[in-house]
């Protein structure tokens, strides 16, 4: 059951986060949303209650441990509890990696892993105290397989979805009912082609997209199926893009 759960969103003021927020509130969840762009979740929010949904947001940098842990504390103070942590903040700059974008690299680092580790360490003691909840996490098709042009965005990838497998595995020996789900999305419409500095790359992952890119609700109905699953069960993994990409 989706409705009533308190779920949070980092990533939330576009793309597939403002879109799994829309469709979550839709369904009677109780939104707690984070994102660096005050006007956006402003914005977001705003439309959510207009449809009767409820929401609320807090402005966030991933990278700030306690940006994540104030986010937490958000939810917790104003619903009592967190059902769902979803963490969808990522960037994905690209280039070769001879050319040695190295700024690039330690941002998309600091934002796909340490943003993700940042969100998990927030939202554990919570989840342990109340006996359970869900970590869903935004990785990609670029962390299942290797893509050159994507190296180090792809090696983040990589660097989730075995960090998401082993939390599957050490809370199920744990015994602590927490759930996870790693989503590797293939051609979404988001903004993240707009990280891309490189001109070469940006001009070539554009046109990959032109010919391919879904849209994000696509991915949110994904993200609703897996939180809509029973306590007992969970599906660790999704791949989704379009029918007609060979990614």
């Amino acid at each position: 059951m989706i409705k009533d759960k308190v779920v949070v969103i980092t990533g939330a003021s576009s793309g597939i986060g403002a879109a799994t927020a829309m469709l979550l509130a839709s369904k009677g969840a109780k939104l707690v949303l984070g994102a660096r762009r005050e006007e956006k979740l402003q914005q977001l929010v705003g439309k959510i209650r207009e449809n009767g949904g409820e929401a609320i947001y807090q402005v966030t940098d991933v990278v700030n441990p306690d940006d994540s842990k104030a986010l937490v504390q958000m939810a917790n103070d104003i619903f009592g509890r967190v059902d769902v942590m979803f963490l969808n903040a990522g960037l994905m700059p690209s280039a070769e990696i001879s050319k040695l974008k190295t700024d690039e690299w330690n941002r998309t680092v600091d934002v796909n892993i340490k943003g993700v580790l940042n969100g998990i360490a927030a939202v554990l003691p919570t989840f342990k105290a109340q006996g359970g909840g869900h970590i869903i996490t935004t990785s990609s098709v670029a962390g299942l397989k290797p893509y050159p042009g994507v190296g180090v965005y792809g090696a983040t990838k990589f660097a989730v979805r075995d960090l998401m497998e082993v939390l599957r595995m050490e809370s199920a020996q744990e015994n602590s009912h927490i759930r996870t789900a790693t989503i590797y999305p293939a051609a979404i419409h988001t903004e993240l082609l707009r990280t891309i500095t490189d001109p070469e790359a940006a001009q070539a992952m554009q046109a990959n997209y032109d010919q391919y890119q879904i849209g994000p609700d696509r991915v949110a109905n994904v993200v609703a199926f897996a939180i809509d699953q029973p306590e007992d069960t969970n599906v660790s993994e999704f791949t989704v893009g379009p029918t007609n990409q060979p990614w």
